[in-house]
């Protein structure tokens, strides 16, 4: 494995989201699903000689600018090793069982990416010096690791996605028309020659000053982004036959797409009642200018504090217990809704007296709307969720609506959190706080309590007040959380993704007989079904029983979207500048 203290895996690190968007093409989920049209296949492996003349040229002319012996030898191993796949790159493809295809001329998306290592190869680096004959020896160093740096993030792509799809075939299945291929990128020998370029550009890149970092930085984003540009234009989404992205190959022309998501640890990092607790600490002094004769004004910051951290300890004890209660039932077979909904009406009490504790203690009270704006707007989303949802209320050609569904306290915190972005669009569905002029009152004004009321508000949200019985039909619901309140909207949804790991969550899905299966996996599987012409198995439909579950936001974008090259770009810069 890199070392993880290294700058190549640091870089890996940093734009591994960008990968997601290379995984979830219709190419490599038809490959995982042995379903990719052989044309298009060979078409692809046809770019490999391409590639792999390119890297033996960068290689070559990176060893040029090494100063250090050692330095020379370990990329002209990397070179050799180009050489040796090039000349067995036809016995290659016969052994995988594929027709070898014609060489032929490199498609557009990948003469960009070679044109660009070759350019980088040479010295052509925006914002660095070309060297020439006069050149230091430390200025042509840094020009390999610059070239290094433009192959790397190629060689970890794809050893990264043929083991991802390798985790989700059956080991004993030799039947899978591409097994051969996956088998060689996810191969210890393509690990070790990946890992040997990594460990060179580790290597080579120790006296790079900061400036020159940034620009070796650009350099493997810029590479990272070209990649994965060949592999979305090697196989466009086709309508009724691929199973992304769903913007594509969905028809809404006559039908809308409606987004429906959690706040609380679906968008944010942090729950938002810690949030409201911050700003109550931190305000104290502030409340007391108001000139409340309450004993909370009164109260120090500590005191304050373990105010909260006593409600916060009582709420987490007796939610667990309650999971625990429902979970003594006995374990039903197979998936029953009606079952999860009646456990989950002991969850609604509950919550309903933990709210009431929050008000009776008045920890709520003396809070200003300004203090709450302002954290709303500082609030940092999980890395990806801003940008989804900017582009989602800006995709043309799709009709959709985006519903906020929440169980925080504060719909203003909420409204601030999306106030950026040109995201005022999306609707907000949760508890307000009351208040007195722009000061809260310590009452909570309770819309949503119960995984029931969220369900309401998810029904009333679909019916509308101006849609009739035949639109409801007309759309595709998409929800997205991960708390166990969430449960019974993921359900209904005919889509129900759930971000993060909450336990409870899947310990009462496995007693209810709900299945959890990673998204790549089930569209992997739906694309399988789609290909075999199974009856219904492009349709998306509620009360499966099934959700699909997700490690980032970027894996949910990849999913819905095909924007990735003309509008993901700056996005990870865009997102730290609105934040």
């Amino acid at each position: 494995m890199m070392d993880e203290a290294g700058l190549a895996r640091r870089l890996w690190i940093k734009f591994k989201d960008d990968s997601v968007f290379a995984l979830y093409t219709p190419f490599f989920v038809g490959l995982a699903s042995a379903t990719l049209d052989s044309h298009t296949f060979r078409h692809f492996v046809a770019q490999d000689l391409h590639f792999l003349k390119a890297f033996a040229q960068a290689y070559e002319l990176a060893e040029d600018c090494a100063d250090d012996d050692d330095d020379k030898a370990g990329i002209r191993a990397l070179r050799k090793r180009v050489l040796q796949r090039l000349q067995l790159h036809d016995k290659l493809i016969r052994d995988w069982g594929i027709e070898v295809p014609d060489e032929g001329v490199s498609n557009d998306a990948a003469t960009k990416y070679t044109d660009f290592l070759l350019a980088t190869a040479s010295g052509k680096v925006e914002g660095g010096r070309v060297p020439g004959k006069i050149a230091t020896p430390f200025e042509k160093t840094k020009l390999a690791a610059y070239t290094l740096a433009a192959v790397a993030p190629f060689m970890r792509l794809y050893a990264y996605i043929s083991n991802k799809i390798q985790g989700i075939l059956d080991p004993d299945d030799n039947s899978h028309i591409y097994k051969r291929w996956i088998d060689s990128f996810s191969s210890k020998d393509f690990e070790a020659t990946a890992l040997q370029n990594e460990e060179m550009l580790d290597k080579l890149s120790v006296s790079l000053t900061g400036e020159e970092l940034e620009i070796l930085e650009k350099l493997y984003h810029q590479a990272m982004k070209l990649e994965v540009d060949f592999i979305i234009n090697s196989g466009l989404p086709i309508p009724h036959k691929d199973v992304v992205p769903l913007s594509r190959v969905h028809d809404f022309t006559d039908c809308h797409l409606t987004i429906l998501c959690d706040f609380d640890l679906a968008c944010t990092t942090f729950d938002s009642s810690a949030i409201l607790a911050e700003i109550a600490i931190r305000t104290v002094p502030k409340a007391e200018t108001y000139g409340s004769e309450t004993q909370l004004v009164r109260l120090s910051s500590a005191d304050l504090k373990s105010t909260w951290d006593i409600l916060s300890t009582q709420y987490t004890e007796e939610f667990e217990q309650c999971v625990e209660t429902i979970l003594t039932s006995e374990k039903v077979e197979g998936f029953h809704y009606e079952d999860l909904c009646s456990a989950l009406e002991q969850l609604a009490e509950f919550e309903r007296q933990a709210n009431e504790r929050v008000v009776q203690s008045g920890v709520l009270k003396g809070l200003n709307l300004d203090d709450i704006k302002r954290a709303g707007q500082a609030l940092i989303l999980q890395d990806g969720c801003r940008s989804f949802f900017q582009k989602i209320v800006k995709y043309e050609n799709l009709k959709s609506d985006v519903h906020v569904l929440s169980y925080c306290w504060c719909s203003d915190l909420i409204v601030s959190a999306f106030s950026s972005g040109d995201l005022n669009a999306l609707s907000v569905h949760s508890n307000e706080l009351a208040y007195d002029e722009s000061v809260t009152t310590g009452e909570i004004i309770k819309k949503l309590e119960s995984p029931m009321e969220k369900l309401q508000a998810f029904t009333g949200i679909l019916k509308g007040p101006c849609r009739s019985s035949e639109d409801e039909h007309k759309q595709l619901t998409v929800y997205i959380g991960g708390s166990v309140g969430d449960f019974l909207c993921l359900l209904q949804a005919d889509i129900g993704i759930v971000i993060g790991s909450s336990s409870c969550l899947r310990r009462l899905g496995d007693h209810f007989g709900v299945s959890f299966v990673p998204l790549f996996s089930g569209l992997v599987k739906r694309q399988r079904q789609l290909a075999a012409d199974e009856e219904g198995s492009s349709q998306w439909k509620p009360l499966s029983g099934t959700l699909y579950t997700v490690s980032s936001w970027a894996e949910i974008h990849a999913f819905i979207l095909v924007d990735y090259i003309q509008d993901i770009k700056d996005d990870r810069e865009e997102e730290r500048s609105t934040a």
